[in-house]
This record gives structure tokens, sequence and C-alpha cells, in this order.
């Protein structure tokens, strides 16, 4: 198959370019600069220069970008694609997210391309939605941060688009973890004792690596049903102190030590200082958010049957292998940089 990448220069966007060619899939990847450009070549795709954004600046619907034209020659698209934050206001997420997202989906249909896997947010049904085990058939609630809103609208858009020609397919992982990641403002803050446990991190959390996300992602180029979602994870949910402290240990950074606060004092402290924030429109997240509340002391779990089912996934690589990289890529980067 010829897929067409957004996203192809992040983190995630490159175990994916890696997934889909040793499959024997021809990747075009979009890049919105040449460091993009250069960045999607080395990992074997060709790239393609452009932005979403090209899709709603004004005179859009008159001029459409050069680069659409690739939706001609391909076959399935992949929009993996976003800016991630737990922090900002709804508006910049439906200007960077949500309209090109729903811009693109109907290019894509226009040009008669067979699939549109969408990569959105576990997080959507994180917020109002307390469960501790969560399914596609669980009310999503009112998600807790603009991001995960904004992916939710954007689910709901591209569902309700007539588009029977098209097949859509969104995956929902939670927290993508894996060598590359960027934890650096985690093991910083753990290294100078700004890290705090919540409920001595005995609630429980779930993950996915980002090579079982792009074994996900492979499956959806053939699988799956239109328009249904499906929660996809490691399948191996930890206590936060476990899975936090071994994910850091890969960087050398030990929060055996740190403090810990119950949730009955953190949670009106941090309601308290997120909405003073909100009120004053501070542009950066403050220390205590009650977005990071939630992560450290809820229990949840996303089930994965209908993933296990329908698409045939089953979690190929294990917390300890993927600690095993993260590590190997530390020494690594340690020795390069001696």
């Amino acid at each position: 198959m010829r897929v067409f990448l957004t996203g192809g220069s992040g983190f995630v966007g490159q175990h994916l370019i890696r997934r889909l060619l040793s499959e024997g899939h021809d990747v075009v990847a979009l890049a919105r600069s040449a460091a993009s450009a250069r960045k999607v070549a080395d990992a074997g795709a060709d790239p393609v220069r452009g932005d979403l954004l090209d899709l709603t600046e004004p005179g859009a619907t008159t001029a459409l970008p050069v680069w659409l034209d690739h939706l001609n020659h391909v076959d399935v698209i992949v929009h993996a694609a976003a800016r991630m934050e737990f922090w900002g206001a709804d508006a910049g997420f439906l200007a960077d997210n949500h309209d090109p997202t729903v811009a693109l989906h109907s290019a894509a249909a226009a040009a008669k391309v067979s699939r549109f896997v969408l990569i959105s947010a576990a997080g959507v049904s994180t917020g109002t939605q307390r469960a501790t085990v969560v399914d596609e058939d669980t009310d999503n609630g009112r998600p807790l941060t603009a991001y995960a809103r904004v992916k939710l609208a954007t689910e709901n858009a591209l569902r309700a688009a007539a588009t029977s020609e098209m097949t859509l397919v969104v995956l929902r992982p939670p927290l993508i973890w894996g060598a590359g990641m960027n934890i650096a403002e985690t093991a910083a803050d753990a290294a100078d004792g700004r890290f705090l446990w919540i409920d001595a991190g005995r609630h429980i959390v779930d993950f996915i690596h980002v090579g079982n996300l792009a074994d996900a992602v492979v499956l959806s180029l053939t699988r799956g049903n239109h328009g249904a979602v499906y929660y996809v994870t490691d399948g191996n949910p930890l206590p936060v102190r476990a899975f936090l402290s071994d994910l850091l240990a890969t960087q050398g950074v030990d929060v055996s030590a740190c403090r810990s606060v119950p949730r009955l004092v953190a949670a009106p402290l941090a309601a308290l200082v997120d909405g003073g924030a909100r009120l004053f429109r501070r542009s950066t997240p403050p220390p205590l958010t009650n977005w990071l509340i939630a992560f450290l002391s809820r229990d949840r779990i996303y089930d994965i049957a209908a993933a296990r089912t329908v698409l045939g996934y089953r979690p190929r690589i294990s917390f300890d292998a993927g600690l095993d990289e993260m590590e190997d890529l530390a020494r690594r980067s340690h020795a390069d940089t001696a």
C-alpha cells in the first residue's frame, strides 16, 4: 500500500515510518520544514513539503495547496500530527488540530482515498468519566483538558461526515512511551526535588509502547469497522509509582525517596492553582494542574478487547523490553556526548 502520513517527523511518526516500511508499504510523509523533511527522509519515507494549516488558511477553498495532489495517489492516510499539550484554551486546539483534520478528511474523501486512520487519545474519557475500566461503549463524559475535548470533537465530526467510500478507523492510545520519548522535564523535576507522588503512587495507569501503537496502525490499514473507535494499550496496567519509577530510572533518576501527598490535600490545591492560572490566562501551565492530579490519583484501565477481536491486535513489546531499549539509547547518547 501507499500511505500518506502526517506527523512523520515526531516521536510517534518516526516509529510509524519504520514500521510501515518494514511491512513493505510505501510512505509519503507531510513535512512543514526542511528539518522535518530531512528527518522523514532519514527514516526512509518520501517527504512532501507542506503544512496542514494550509488547508484552513483564508482562501484555501479556492486555492488548494499543491501537496494535496498526493492524496490522489495513496491508499490510506494515517493522521498522527497534532499539537499535544495539557494546557491551553479550546480555541487554539480547534485552530491547530480540529479544523485542519476535518479539512484533510474531507480532501481525502474527495480524492477517493480508501481509508483514513486517525490517532486520537484515550484522554477523551478522562474528566467527568471516572470509571476504573473504560471501553468503547463507556460514555466519555466531559474531557478534562482542551486538547482532549477537541480530540473528541474531531472524532465526532469525522464519524458524522458522509464519506461512504472511505473507511474511518479511530485509535485511542493512552500515554505513549518508549525510546526517544521526551521525559527530560519530568526527569529534571525529579532530580531537583520538585516531583511528588499522590497517594504514594498506588493508583493504576494504562499506557502503550510506541512500537505497539505502530503495530495497531499497521493492522488498521486493512482492518477495523467504519467509524469505529478502538482503545489500544500495552495490556499491562501498573501502579503509577512502578511505571514512572522504572521509566525515570532509565534516565538515571531515582524517585524512590520523593515525597507523597494525599489526594484529599492535592486535589483542592490543584483546583485553586489551576483555576487561578486560567482566570489570569496564563500561557504556560502552573506546577500543579487538575489534569496532573487526575493522572496520578485515579485508577484507569482501558479495555482493549475490541482491538484484539476486530483488529487482531496483540501487544508485542513488553514493559521490560521497552525499558531495555530506553536504557540502551540513554547509554549511547551519554557516550556520544562524553
